[in-house]
C-alpha cells in the first residue's frame, strides 16, 4: 500500500512540476510567434502585390498544425484563445511584420517592393513564401 501512495505523490509531483507549469507564455514562444509573424507578412505581401496570391488550403493547415504544436507544448485551447484574441499580442506580431517587410525594402504604395519581396521569400521556400503563390 505505501508504494501506491508513493507512485501515486509520484505521478502528482510530475503533474504540477512537468512541463505544464513551465510553460512560458505564449507571447514568449518564440516558434508560434514567428509562424504568426510570417503569417502575417505572407498576408500583407499578398495584398500588396496583384501578382501574388495566398494558398489557402496551405495557410489553414499550417495554422491547423500551429494549434497542434501548442496543444502538444501543453497550451490549453482557452490559453491559445486567448493569446489569438489579445489586441496587444496582436499589435505586437503586426508591428513585427511591418518590420521585417520594410527591412526587406517594402514600401508602402509601391506595388513592386511588395512583388519582389513575395518573390524571394517564394524562392527561398521560407514560412511566408510557402504560404504564396505567384501568378
Amino acid at each position: 500500500m505505501t508504494r501506491s501512495i508513493m507512485a501515486a505523490l509520484a505521478i502528482s509531483a510530475s503533474l504540477i512540476s512537468g512541463p505544464a507549469a513551465a510553460l512560458e507564455p505564449l507571447s514568449q514562444e518564440a516558434y508560434v510567434n514567428d509562424r504568426l509573424v510570417q503569417a502575417r507578412v505572407a498576408d500583407m505581401l499578398r495584398r500588396g502585390c496583384p501578382t501574388i496570391s495566398a494558398r489557402l488550403v496551405r495557410a489553414f493547415s499550417e495554422a491547423r498544425a500551429l494549434k497542434r504544436y501548442a496543444l502538444d507544448k501543453g497550451y490549453s485551447d482557452s490559453q491559445i484563445d486567448a493569446f489569438l484574441d489579445s489586441k496587444d499580442d496582436r499589435k505586437r506580431i503586426y508591428a513585427a511584420a511591418d518590420r521585417y517587410m520594410v527591412e526587406n525594402g517594402v514600401v508602402n504604395g509601391q506595388p513592386d517592393t511588395f512583388c519582389r519581396l513575395g518573390r524571394d521569400e517564394i524562392a527561398r521556400q521560407t514560412v511566408a513564401g510557402s504560404l504564396l503563390s505567384a501568378r
